[in-house]
């Protein structure tokens, strides 16, 4: 399954739509940087490398985007082996 906020090596950050939203956001770059944007924000792949790198620094909080994943509804259970 791909990541349906990443296309063509951007990122695109909704806060809206972000399942860590609330506990992680006082922790994440996004806010610490612009404020939870209400209409998202695009990052490419060098802006992501650069948040990554000051966030292992210690510059910055790290990116805490969280996306919901579909799961299927009437699959089969898959168990440990």
């Amino acid at each position: 399954m791909t990541d349906p906020t990443v296309s063509d090596d951007v990122t695109h950050v909704d806060c809206d739509t972000c399942s860590a939203r609330g506990p992680a956001c006082a922790d994440c770059v996004i806010t610490f940087l612009l404020g939870a944007p209400p209409s998202g924000v695009e990052i490419g792949r060098e802006e992501r490398r650069a948040i990554e790198a000051l966030a292992a620094g210690g510059l910055v909080p790290p990116l805490r985007l969280v996306t919901p994943v579909d799961t299927p509804v009437d699959g089969p259970e898959v168990r440990g082996a």
